[in-house]
């Protein structure tokens, strides 16, 4: 009897080999971890979730953090770990919804990636973001007012970033396509180093 044929996993080639990080911003809701997730294997690299990366470094939960130390000790915390993150090989970079009020933060966005701040209405983000009970900056209060608050207070620096792409409605994957394409006419600035040999 012939043995049965082997699955092999056959990796798609990247959509756009990417030799740069590039950093989603944007308030909680629009979707950054998902879109990440799936953006990095289309760009060929890895992908990080500051958030993720805080907890791991932390031992404990995000909305925990903010509980036992604040939203100050907090937002330094994540600007020491996006520091790590962008000193390192390029990926894709989710970042937390409030990173960019860290001036230094916003520098080394703006000097070591290629930045792209994923912009959603308030009503995109409220019905996204009330999900899950996980947000801290929603806990008290109205969230939809809330989310207006920050929105209106964040923008100034969301729109500092090098591409704005609108959050899609429907499944992700298409706004994951809608910043392939907005990638695309930075290929040159994005193309990964040739290797000597």
């Amino acid at each position: 009897m012939t043995p049965p044929p082997t699955r092999r996993t056959v990796r798609k080639a990247p959509d756009l080999p990417c030799g740069r990080t590039v950093v989603l911003v944007g308030m909680m809701g629009a979707g950054k971890t998902t879109i990440g997730r799936r953006l990095a294997p289309r760009l060929g690299l890895r992908f990080f979730d500051a958030d993720d990366e805080i907890q791991k470094a932390a031992g404990m939960s995000v909305a925990d953090l903010f509980a036992a130390h604040g939203e100050a000790s907090f937002r330094a915390g994540e600007a020491q770990v996006i520091a790590r993150l962008l000193s390192g090989p390029p990926h894709v970079l989710a970042t937390g919804g409030g990173a960019v009020l860290n001036a230094e933060t916003r520098r080394r966005i703006k000097e070591q990636s290629i930045s792209v701040w994923i912009k959603a209405d308030v009503d995109t983000l409220l019905k996204r973001a009330t999900r899950r009970d996980t947000r801290p900056l929603l806990r008290g209060g109205d969230p939809r007012e809330t989310l207006a608050r920050l929105l209106e207070a964040r923008t100034p620096y969301y729109a500092e970033a090098d591409l704005i792409v609108e959050s899609a409605p429907g499944p992700h994957s298409k706004t994951v396509d809608l910043i392939v394409e907005a990638l695309r006419p930075l290929a040159g600035a994005l193309a990964p180093a040739q290797a000597a040999g």
